[in-house]
């Protein structure tokens, strides 16, 4: 995110809030954007820039959310604001033949069902009023708010979604645009049928697959899907259901209820974690993870819930794998405050559980069943890391075993084709004086790879 950028452009806006309040009532307007308390001297100007000027960077993007929200500026400013703000969202990119399919592949009619909420979502997203001046001085044109009036609603037919789509300069628009454009079109507001939203979705995605790319049901609203655009290469199928992780033990559970998937640890609860909360496309992050710990161990502190999460994942970490205990220490220590708004580093995560042992089930059938670390990005990546000692590649007798070499890349092309990433570190360089380093280089490539942003706390 350009950061410069964004503080040139508010700035002037929130200079302009000098004259939305008296003096007394400026403390409030700066509290309502996220600003630091303003000077008690100075004029109402120099009042408001000194309180935009202390504003840190990493509150920044809070400040400007809200702004657009309290303080709606002109639609080309807010367009330039959103498109800053959404630079770093991890959308795949769709490329201008691909977004020219999607509106060939929709028929004008079948474009939405409730027409207030289709032109509020053309409202918040693309620049209207084009013509402020249409009319006057013997000016017939009209601008494009207008026009939708007519060749859309009054007219339905006079436009194809293709004209439509190029009068509103959907093909140009940044990625992050046109992705909530569609994500609009899909939803339950522009069309209130979840058949009608179904039909939508099939029919886009026909297009938006030959760019690796699809609407993805991805959460539930008042009943009806709520649909997200994800990169069909990178995300995984289906919602995470039940997250069991922090266990060096195999579980004992059983279905509490089977047909709503709720199940329950039967023995040895206290060395088990089931996270159960929803997860959506925002993926887990590590301030969801502590909310979650907070209720579920009843710790009413937060800095003490913290604490003591940290060390119940830790000390689920095996005692004969020092590397990732350096993994793990080092991803927590290296981001500090920036941890809470990043992707939660889980340790021991099962991914397949099976009542029977592995005697009865033979091995072929369990090649990975505890993933050493998972992280769930947003738009549906699912990363897995492995730390690889001796044992994923030699016998007990310190040779090279072919067999458990074979394995593991089995168990990694079933685990790739279902959707997941994954990346392996030998143990060896995780015991290096430099592994701290090593671990933070890797993870903000990582995060950059997939658009998570890295922004540490003041």
């Amino acid at each position: 995110m350009d950061l410069a950028l964004l503080r040139h452009m508010l700035a002037p806006l929130v200079e302009a809030l000098k004259d939305a309040g008296t003096h007394a009532e400026l403390p409030s307007l700066c509290e309502g954007l996220g600003l630091p308390h303003p000077d008690s001297e100075g004029s109402k100007r120099e009042r408001m820039i000194a309180s935009f000027n202390a504003l840190a960077d990493a509150d920044l993007p809070n400040t400007a959310q809200r702004f657009l929200k309290r303080h709606p500026p002109s639609a080309a400013t807010r367009n330039v604001i959103q498109d800053i703000l959404w630079a770093d969202s991890a959308c795949p990119e769709i490329p201008k033949r691909f977004r020219r399919e999607v509106a060939q592949a929709v028929d004008i009619e079948d474009l939405f069902g409730d027409a207030r909420q289709f032109d509020a979502l053309l409202d918040q997203l693309w620049i209207l009023d084009t013509d402020p001046w249409a009319g006057m001085f013997g000016n017939s044109r009209t601008n494009l708010r207008q026009e939708i009036q007519q060749h859309v609603h009054r007219n339905r037919g006079d436009w194809s979604t293709e004209s439509l789509f190029d009068k509103l300069g959907a093909y140009t628009a940044s990625t992050g645009r046109f992705v909530r454009f569609l994500e609009g079109l899909a939803s339950s507001d522009i069309r209130p049928d979840e058949a009608a939203q179904r039909h939508f979705v099939a029919t886009v995605n026909t297009a938006l697959r030959k760019c690796a790319a699809e609407l993805r049901e991805c959460d539930t609203d008042g009943g009806y899907p709520v649909f997200s655009l994800v990169a069909t290469h990178t995300a995984a199928a289906g919602r995470p259901k039940n997250l069991i992780f922090a266990s060096s033990i195999k579980p004992d559970l059983r279905f509490r209820d089977a047909v709503n998937n709720d199940i329950e640890i039967v023995t040895n609860a206290d060395k088990v974690l089931v996270y159960d909360r929803p997860i959506g496309m925002d993926g887990l992050l590590w301030s969801d993870l502590q909310s979650w710990w907070r209720d579920t161990a009843k710790i009413a502190d937060a800095a003490a819930a913290k604490k003591s999460l940290y060390r119940r994942l830790r000390d689920s970490l095996p005692s004969n794998s020092p590397p990732q205990s350096v993994l793990f220490s080092s991803f927590y220590g290296s981001f500090g405050s920036a941890v809470p708004d990043l992707p939660a580093l889980l340790p021991e995560v099962w991914l397949h559980w099976d009542p029977r042992t592995v005697k009865e089930r033979g091995r072929d059938a369990l090649l990975r069943f505890r993933m050493d670390f998972l992280l769930l990005l947003p738009q549906g990546v699912r990363v897995v890391i492995e730390v690889d000692g001796k044992h994923h590649y030699a016998d007990d007798a310190g040779r090279a075993d072919v067999v458990r070499y074979a394995q593991m890349v089995a168990a990694d092309r079933e685990l790739k084709l279902a959707g997941y990433q994954i990346f392996r570190f030998g143990a060896h360089e995780l015991l290096s004086d430099s592994a701290g380093g090593l671990v933070k280089t890797f993870f903000e490539s990582l995060f950059k790879r997939y658009g998570v942003p890295v922004t540490y706390r003041p």
